[in-house]
């Protein structure tokens, strides 16, 4: 669940417990009590009753927000458990191993992502600390302005791609796709040539090359990329590199059953 505007609150105690974890995102990690409720559309009161039970629980953390005052924050009971989610564990092992050799032989930056509805979610990342981007371990952006994202989507049912394009295509910087045309058009290039690229669609400064995962009955599975400063990222040669990984996760996760 994501932080959305909603205009019915959700009705009952579990459901409204889910909406306030769900309110936060990269771009709002802290919020007020008032900024929750207007979030979720609970009523003031009946979120500062849950929050309070969840601060106690240790899903939620009591932070100061500065100036705007007491915020909230997610707790470690989530982290904790998070750790344990059975398919996540089983890709990022797999991967492991793979993302370690790519990075070795690219020197750059490594993702390994999945396809959440229409958002893309970093599973892990690897190298490259002294770069600063806008994707994080756990981090979520819209798929089409990224190039994992946009790797997964070429390889998805229309559906997918019709739900990416009816929730919108907010453009991250000057050169992210924004139009249903552009992007449809993009993905049949990526189907052409088995690899996307991110030429600074989700930040500026910073490009990629991605590749889709497939794993059982050739299902697209995750995508693996090669991020770097835009000088630094040649698709010529870093194409090869990003595909031969991704085939090589592909494999392992059949031979897995994943």
């Amino acid at each position: 669940m994501r932080s959305t505007e909603r205009n019915v609150p959700p009705v009952t105690l579990l459901a409204r417990a889910a909406a306030l974890v769900g309110a936060f995102d990269d771009r709002a990690p802290v919020l007020t009590l008032a900024e929750l409720a207007r979030r979720t559309g609970l009523p003031k009161s009946t979120a500062h009753r849950i929050v309070g039970e969840l601060v106690a629980l240790g899903v939620l953390e009591r932070q100061d927000s500065g100036p705007s005052g007491e915020g909230y924050r997610l707790g470690m009971w989530l982290f904790e458990r998070g750790e344990l989610v059975p398919a996540h564990r089983s890709l990022s092992e797999a991967a492991l191993p793979v993302m370690e050799d790519l990075r070795e032989a690219t020197r750059q930056r490594i993702h390994l992502a999945v396809l959440d509805g229409v958002d893309v979610v970093y599973v892990e990342i690897l190298g490259a600390s002294g770069l600063e981007v806008v994707s994080r371990t756990g981090g979520r952006l819209p798929a089409h302005a990224t190039g994992v994202g946009k790797a997964m989507l070429a390889y998805s049912s229309a559906a997918v791609v019709q739900a990416r394009i009816d929730a919108g295509l907010p453009r991250l910087t000057p050169r992210t796709i924004a139009t249903p045309g552009g992007l449809v058009r993009e993905l049949r290039k990526i189907r052409s040539v088995g690899m996307a690229l991110d030429l600074e669609e989700a930040q500026t400064g910073v490009s990629c090359v991605a590749a889709p995962v497939f794993g059982v009955e050739r299902k697209v599975r995750a995508a693996l990329s090669v991020t770097g400063t835009t000088s630094s990222v040649d698709p010529s040669t870093l194409g090869p590199a990003v595909r031969t990984a991704a085939f090589t996760l592909g494999r392992a996760l059949r031979e897995s059953g994943l």
